[in-house]
């Protein structure tokens, strides 16, 4: 410290003293404000906001969050007080994130960034929240739909090029279960022999397994898949090949691990059917289109076997015994219909029983 900067520290300390302020008590309070103003720092409360929602949230939710945070908004508005952002200033922000083409990030940070302020305001770190002012500020999310075989004879098409596949077993397994089952992809690769009951045709999927909140996949009830008989017989068949280990589509490395879970989409595309005609979640859309459009199948009932709407006003009737009678009909009525569409008979609109 040079001698004129002493000189002016005591003259700083005289005049405090002059004020009834003891100097030591006024460096206390500024490294409290200093502190404050830190604490109420953008990053700080988001940091806090994470720590305080996390536990609630799925670990790959969690991790995306602050990731999301930590790469796109701390880097400009992370030091700054909460209190000081403005809508421009966070509109900027989102902008560098549109300007690579993430539009679908910049609205999720948007979302993300309200939460944020909504905790400083309850917390008493800012009073206001901008995020809400930019609803309209960014570019429109363009929808991208799953591609699915929607028509019934393209379907039936379908259906011949699975049964003539001729990769490895398991993958042809895979595929047809996918048709005849439409439950979600990960669900069918990472399938379970123990929670097979192919005495009773029931598959079982735990409420850990399935698409849901955290709260959910530990209180919720498990999601029952009734198997139609053609089920039944592919897996069956397939038992003496997988049924040694715990999945029903095992990895072919390392039987610990299930199926990768790009294998159906690479089938389909060695079948050919690219990516604009058929995914492995097209499957999905598929059922549900032809069931409706040409089946007459009541839509929640499809919608129950799609585990659409389990924590809806019709979750708890999804699994009562005469709920679960009828999409045991309808499963088979499906899969049966598969199989004349895979034979090219006539298209009829049916009837569900």
């Amino acid at each position: 410290m040079t001698l004129k900067a002493a000189r002016a520290g005591r003259d700083d300390a005289g005049k405090i003293q002059q004020q009834g302020i003891d100097p030591a008590q006024r460096r206390q309070l500024e490294k409290l404000e200093r502190k404050a103003d830190t604490d109420a720092s953008f990053e700080a409360v988001a940091r806090e906001y994470h720590k305080t929602k996390s536990s609630a949230w799925s670990p790959r939710y969690a991790e995306r969050w602050i990731s999301i945070m930590e790469k796109d908004a701390f880097p400009w508005l992370g030091s700054l007080p909460l209190s000081s952002i403005t809508a421009p200033m966070l509109l900027q922000v989102l902008r560098r994130v549109e300007a690579r083409g993430a539009h679908e990030t910049a609205h999720t940070l948007r979302q993300w960034s309200g939460q944020v302020f909504r905790h400083g305001i309850a917390t008493g770190r800012c009073t206001s929240n901008p995020a809400p002012d930019l609803q309209g500020a960014l570019m429109p999310i363009q929808v991208k739909h799953m591609a699915a075989v929607l028509e019934p004879v393209k379907a039936g098409e379908l259906m011949r090029a699975i049964g003539a596949y001729a990769g490895q077993p398991a993958t042809r397994a895979a595929l047809h279960l996918s048709a005849r089952l439409f439950q979600r992809p990960g669900n069918i690769r990472q399938m379970r022999w123990a929670n097979v009951d192919l005495e009773k045709a029931m598959w079982t999927i735990p409420a850990a397994d399935m698409k849901r909140t955290k709260s959910a996949k530990i209180n919720g009830r498990p999601h029952l898949v009734p198997l139609p008989a053609q089920a039944v017989e592919i897996l069956e068949d397939l038992k003496p090949l997988t049924g040694h280990g715990q999945y029903v589509f095992p990895c072919l490395l390392t039987g610990e691990r299930p199926m990768s879970d790009n294998t159906v989409n690479t089938a389909l595309r060695r079948m050919g059917f690219d990516n604009t005609e058929m995914t492995a979640h097209g499957f999905r859309a598929m059922a549900r289109t032809i069931m409706v459009e040409q089946m007459d199948v009541e839509p929640e009932v499809i919608e129950a076997q799609l585990a659409h709407g389990e924590s809806g006003p019709l979750g708890a009737a999804y699994d009562r015994a005469e709920f679960v009678v009828k999409r045991r009909k309808m499963m088979q009525l499906w899969a049966d219909h598969l199989d004349e569409l895979r034979q090219g008979a006539k298209i009829l609109a049916l009837k569900a029983a």
